[in-house]
């Protein structure tokens, strides 16, 4: 009879003895086994002892053999998808023959939440929490894969961005209802994805933003003079743009003993798993630095595990970590939008001292290769990103280049 079994995974047909029905037979059942643990559903399907026998035997195809196969197919379908991104595949796998599948694409991105979050995959982790809240926002808590075709797509991608989402927030939710429907495919829970270029859903390429700011407007933030509270997460952005663009997770996390020899060397976090070997970031410590540090900093009590700033305890998980990131960079760029009306220059937030420190230093005659090495790229190409177009100055500067005949 149909059986799988796969990594102490275990799908079968059975025929469950355990109680009798009043016609004299014994219902047909899957038996799922997983671990210690097992479930059975059922197939809609009675049968005698004997001819249980002779099914089993001579695996006739008739009627009733059908009906079994089909359930046994969509159980195993559903359980080897759903034991790919969950810890144990009961919580979704509730197929019956009479109720149909319930392994929706909500459940999925559930499932894959759990994952996320039993590996410490914050980023990701949050990816998926936000898509799963959107999408259910425009269609609701019950969304079936079959439901979901290019039309469904377009429909959810119009209401996304009537909502003013932008094309990269749009193709990064897109990006991950994908990659739940290639795993369903891969699993033969689904047919085809929605997605392609092959009359199916095209994911939106977001824009690349230029955040870098001009020199004139960095020396106004730089001179700004207010309130303390604004004062200090203006020195948070200052000493980002001059530790080489470090983000705020790598910045509200540096100890003292990443200072040495005048510098302070460090790995982002971001990559320290993406490489073959650690990409240390050297970046010179500069007397603006020190004098941010003095302070809004520890006290420097000769212990190399000493935090620089005092935002962090130090021995926080991955998430308590990613939610202290978060709520500091809200405060921050609230506080750099109140300095901003305040300069009269456009809203700025913390990104935008990385991006200003590429731009800053290319427009000042600084090789691309160095600056890639400063922000700690893997490629040139991910650098130039980066970097701000030319400025009306220039422009106007190098116009003039065309009747130049000296």
């Amino acid at each position: 009879m149909l059986r799988f079994s796969k990594n102490g995974l275990s799908v079968s047909v059975v025929l469950d003895r355990r109680r009798i029905k009043v016609s004299g037979l014994y219902p047909v059942k899957v038996e799922v086994v997983a671990g210690r643990r097992q479930k059975y559903f059922s197939t809609g399907v009675d049968l005698s002892q004997e001819q249980w026998a002779e099914m089993s035997v001579r695996h006739r195809k008739n009627a009733e053999m059908s009906k079994i196969e089909e359930c046994f197919n969509r159980i195993l379908n559903e359980v080897v998808f759903t034991s790919e991104t969950s810890s144990f595949p009961f919580g979704t796998a509730v197929t019956s023959a009479k109720g149909g599948s319930s392994v929706s694409v909500n459940r999925a991105l559930l499932a894959m939440m759990d994952r996320y979050r039993t590996e410490g995959k914050v980023n990701s982790y949050y990816r998926c929490r936000s898509t799963l809240r959107n999408i259910e926002e425009f269609s609701g808590g019950n969304i079936s894969f079959p439901s979901v075709t290019p039309e469904w797509l377009v429909r959810c991608d119009s209401f996304w961005r009537h909502q003013g989402k932008s094309d990269t927030t749009v193709g990064i939710y897109m990006k991950t209802l994908k990659c739940i429907f290639n795993q369903a495919v891969s699993h033969g829970y689904i047919r085809s994805s929605p997605f392609g270029s092959r009359g199916g859903y095209v994911i939106p390429r977001g824009a690349v933003r230029k955040l870098a700011l001009p020199k004139s407007q960095i020396r106004k933030i730089i001179e700004y003079k207010g309130p303390e509270r604004l004062e200090k997460y203006r020195d948070l952005w200052l000493f980002s743009y001059l530790c080489n663009g470090i983000n705020f997770r790598d910045m509200l996390f540096l100890r003292y003993g990443n200072i040495a020899n005048g510098e302070i060397r460090f790995v982002r976090s971001k990559t320290e798993y993406a490489y073959s070997g650690r990409k240390v970031i050297c970046a010179v410590l500069r007397p603006e630095m020190q004098r941010i540090i003095e302070r809004w900093g520890n006290p420097d009590n000769g212990s190399p595990d000493t935090l620089i700033f005092r935002f962090a305890e130090g021995n926080e998980d991955k998430f308590a970590a990613a939610m202290l990131v978060r709520r500091v960079i809200c405060q921050c760029n609230s506080a750099l939008k109140e300095i901003a009306g305040e300069l009269g220059i456009p809203a700025f937030t913390t990104y935008s001292a990385r991006h200003s420190f590429a731009t800053v230093m290319q427009r000042s005659g600084v090789g691309l290769s160095f600056i890639s090495e400063c922000l700690g790229h893997s490629s040139l190409s991910v650098t130039e990103t980066y970097l701000a177009g030319s400025s009306p100055d220039e422009r106007l500067r190098n116009s003039a280049l065309l009747l130049d005949f000296q």
